[in-house]
């Protein structure tokens, strides 16, 4: 993306708390996207004459964001920026990240920040996006029912550290309450914080491993908690990536318990193009196996990228006869 605006950012450090001022940058870039998308779900498969028709509406879709970065370097050598994204005028991302050179970097993210295991929830090469998303019950919900998927929470703190091919990633979502603006708290309803933590090494070209585990809690407000685990391999060789993940969620209190496993494999056709396929299946111990397939494909030419994805599911959330189908087309530009 380039950048269409730097500014001096010497009040920075004044809010940081610096010993003196200093000279930072900041930037400006956006993306457009336009998108044909068919979804289904459930309810277009209950024989219910109001439902038949399909739950998705009209089509076709345009969303706008704009990303505001900024950064700065400190008086010991540190590194600090600061992001937020807003998409359609609703903010979607703030973050916050303190890079310490060798010691590693402090992120917090207050909106949509993948924290801890988070970050290798599903880390399958892939054209577009994971084989599940736009995956949902109901056809109307984006991923919604989709089972056995691992999680760190989403507002809170994230370390990370590369030391040579081994790289450690710990995670901290405080408590289940809403997010808080500056001096405040959640409020009331707060559940059992998240905490998670992952490794991911290189020991040979090509090779790309990890494994990760926390808890998190298993409702809105609760304070017992579930375990995530998940392991993970890919391997590429020349322009074709393949990869295998398997992941399980442990209940609390309950003997419902999900192991889900992922595999896809990606060919890269030249440095333009690329397709895609993978499968995801989740056991529930209790319930219908849920079975997922979909393929990817992706064309980028300058700022200009096009990407399609189609993927079917059965027994979404577990539940039988639960079916989706997921179409998406779009084209998007960078500037």
């Amino acid at each position: 993306m380039t950048n269409l605006k730097k500014v001096g950012l010497t009040a920075l450090a004044g809010s940081l708390v610096a010993t003196s001022a200093f000279a930072g940058a900041m930037s400006v870039s956006g993306t457009a996207n336009l998108t044909y998308t068919a979804n289904t779900g459930k309810n277009d498969y209950d024989g219910t004459a109001a439902t038949e028709i399909g739950t998705d509406g009209n089509r076709w879709g345009m969303n706008q964001s704009i990303g505001f970065s900024g950064s700065g370097e400190m008086d010991n050598g540190w590194t600090v920026s600061v992001s937020q994204t807003l998409a359609n005028g609703s903010s979607t991302g703030i973050g916050l990240t303190i890079d310490m050179g060798d010691a590693g970097s402090i992120n917090y993210e207050s909106v949509t920040g993948a924290r801890g295991i988070g970050k290798i929830d599903d880390v399958m090469p892939t054209a577009v996006e994971e084989v599940w998303n736009g995956i949902d019950s109901n056809g109307a919900t984006a991923s919604g029912g989709v089972s056995g998927k691992v999680s760190g929470g989403s507002s809170g703190f994230h370390y990370a550290n590369t030391v040579g091919d081994v790289t450690v990633g710990l995670g901290y979502a405080p408590k289940g309450g809403g997010t808080s603006a500056q001096g405040g708290v959640s409020g009331a309803g707060a559940g059992a914080s998240a905490v998670s933590a992952y490794v991911s090494m290189s020991p040979m070209d090509g090779l790309d491993v990890g494994a990760g585990v926390g808890e998190k809690a298993n409702a809105a407000g609760s304070s017992n908690t579930d375990d995530h685990r998940t392991i993970y391999a890919k391997y590429t060789w020349g322009p074709v990536t393949v990869g295998y993940q398997m992941s399980d969620v442990e209940t609390y209190g309950t003997t419902v318990d999900d192991e889900s496993t992922t595999y896809s494999i990606l060919f890269a056709v030249n440095d333009e193009m690329s397709v895609s396929y993978g499968e995801w299946t989740n056991e529930d111990t209790t319930a219908t196996d849920e079975e997922i397939s979909g393929f990817n494909a992706s064309y980028t030419m300058g700022s200009m990228s096009f990407a399609l994805q189609i993927s079917d599911g059965d027994n979404i959330g577990n539940s039988s006869g639960v079916e989706s189908e997921h179409t998406e087309l779009g084209v998007s530009f960078a500037f």
